[in-house]
């Protein structure tokens, strides 16, 4: 395929090669009909101005930037697919994606405001308190979605997963399916001390609803994500499985499902016939999983895409009307084999 140049154009439109980068551009003023003339020759090339001309056209860089510190305890395999999907987004409607992944904090956001690098930023791993990158991201001067709501927006639009609702639909599932014991397997310690702001929104709701069906409940916090602390948690909860009736575990933590999952059954205990599991995980995830896990959905590629949309709004406002302010995507549950 040829791959046409602006020099192509001028030649096709009988024009300076100067005329045709003041027509992509707009630094001079030119005639309509040579403006014209122009455009015709760029549709019928088919020729595809190079991103400066257009950022220099728009006095937009058409990037935008995504913040996602990694480190902190951070599931890099889990910000996988809304990386995928800001950026395809971002695509579909002709930007490019700039990455940061270093922890900068507050200072990270300024450089890259400050250096005119982008449009737009999306941030995500959001603190609940004490985010010292909110108000500077509040006061930027640009659009700025949050993936996550923190306790004080000020002002920024959020898009998440109701986690929240979330952890309604696990409890609603066990108290329904007649358990008489609820355990929910906590966080690892570094993302419960940073306040993560779902980690709480998931928690204080999911006591809530238990208290709600009068189910005793019974956080284990402090759990990392590796096969130890799985075995542990299973080590607190077999002699449970004796003394009282049913008991159904929810596991927020998706990196721990699997090797909880394994833990049970080294100790000859099987999920959806001796206790229940639902875990908070793709579908992707808990369909591959052995067994079969009951999940409530994260729905990254959701959140993602409705992050971006709000975020395209703040760039071209439209008559439709501004996208909520904070913006809860609503969980699904889907039954599998690990609930009794």
């Amino acid at each position: 395929m040829v791959a046409f140049t602006s020099k192509d154009v001028a030649r096709k439109a009988g024009v300076s090669q100067s005329t045709v980068s003041y027509v992509m551009t707009g630094k001079r003023p030119i005639s309509e009909t040579t403006r014209l003339r122009v455009q015709a020759a760029i549709d019928e090339l088919t020729y595809q101005p190079n991103q400066g001309a257009r950022a220099l056209k728009s006095q937009r860089t058409r990037v935008i930037g995504l913040i996602v510190p990694f480190g902190h305890g951070v599931d890099t395999a889990g910000v996988l697919p809304f990386i995928e999907t800001i950026t395809s987004s971002a695509r579909a409607q002709d930007h490019e994606v700039l990455l940061n992944t270093s922890d900068e904090g507050s200072d990270g956001l300024r450089r890259l405001a400050g250096r005119q690098l982008c449009d737009a930023i999306v941030l995500m791993d959001i603190l609940g308190h004490g985010d010292d990158r909110i108000p500077v991201a509040a006061d930027l001067g640009l659009p700025v979605v949050l993936v996550g709501v923190p306790a004080d927006p000020m002002g920024l639009s959020c898009v998440d997963l109701d986690f929240a609702a979330a952890a309604e639909l696990a409890v609603d599932e066990l108290a329904e399916t007649g358990h008489d014991r609820l355990v929910v397997l906590g966080y690892p310690a570094e993302i419960i001390d940073r306040d993560v702001n779902y980690v709480r929104r998931f928690l204080d709701a999911a006591t809530a609803a238990a208290a709600r069906h009068g189910m005793p409940c019974e956080v284990i916090g402090s759990l990392e994500p590796h096969r130890a602390a799985a075995d542990h948690a299973a080590a607190l909860i077999e002699p449970g499985l004796v003394e009282i009736g049913r008991v159904g575990v929810i596991v927020p933590q998706s990196q721990i499902v699997q090797p909880f999952l394994h833990a049970l059954s080294a100790r000859g205990l099987r999920p959806g016939h001796d206790l229940s599991v639902i875990g908070l995980c793709t579908d992707v995830a808990a369909e591959q999983m052995e067994p079969p896990v009951t999940n409530v959905s994260l729905e990254p590629r959701d959140v993602s895409r409705r992050a971006m949309q709000s975020l395209f709004w703040l760039l071209e406002p439209t008559p439709a009307g501004p996208p909520p302010a904070i913006d809860l995507i609503p969980p699904r549950l889907t039954r599998r084999t690990s609930v009794m």
